[in-house]
């Protein structure tokens, strides 16, 4: 460890930020699967990208698909030796290691001036945590906000999209969160947002688009973008 020393970049920070106009910070979409982060998100991407805004979106199923890929993805390229090394599953120590990771990619990012979304389950509350503490050591307190998008568990296994409740109660799916795993609620989220109710997935987006302006993310002013 001692061998690893960390590189000083001659452009810093602060000459990203300032060339792209705006502060970079990590919104953090947590909650149910087919609560509707990944919607939520996706519209704003798209009110932030509207606004002139510089923004990378990381969703939990995209990043399965590369950085955190399952064994069974990794095996036929790298073989079975490594892909049970670093692939990972929907385990309780897998999900943290998703989520450190994620947390690392998303500082990155946000030191990079970019405003970082993401949408993962992330069910447990120790790994946000710790993915907040990643970010703002990588820059400042208020650089991670939690969004937790609160739908009822009833209305995600109404809605199910993907089909994986009915799987999981079927007993198709192991380590599925709501069913045979446990989420566990953010404590005091930034932005609480009531999902299941009568706003559309582009108004919710507004209200965190407002909240970003409302904190001084960008210096350009922008009311709304809708």
């Amino acid at each position: 460890m001692t061998d690893i020393v960390w590189h000083q970049g001659t452009v810093s920070r602060q000459d990203r930020e300032q060339l792209l106009a705006q502060r970079g910070c990590v919104v953090w979409l947590t909650g149910l699967s087919g609560c509707g982060k990944s919607t939520i998100a996706n519209e704003l991407d798209r009110l932030l990208t509207s606004a002139g805004r510089a923004t990378m979106l990381l969703d939990g199923d995209n990043i399965r698909h590369g950085l955190c890929a399952p064994p069974a993805m990794l095996a036929g390229e790298h073989g079975d030796a490594f892909a049970e090394r670093f692939g990972l599953g929907f385990g309780e120590i897998d999900r943290e290691e998703n989520i450190r990771r994620i947390g690392s990619v998303a500082a990155l990012m946000a030191s990079a001036g970019l405003i970082t979304l993401t949408a993962f389950v992330s069910p447990y509350r120790r790994d946000r945590d710790r993915a907040r503490k990643i970010v703002e050591a990588a820059g400042e307190k208020g650089d991670f906000l939690e969004v937790f998008v609160d739908t009822p568990l009833e209305v995600c296994e109404k809605r199910d999209p993907k089909g994986l409740y009915k799987k999981a109660l079927a007993g198709e799916i192991k380590n599925f969160t709501g069913i045979s795993d446990p989420y566990e609620s953010p404590a005091d989220p930034e932005i609480h947002l009531r999902g299941g109710d009568d706003r559309t997935p582009t108004e919710q987006a507004q209200e965190i688009f407002d909240f970003l302006a409302g904190h001084g993310r960008w210096t350009a002013t922008t009311e709304s973008a809708g």
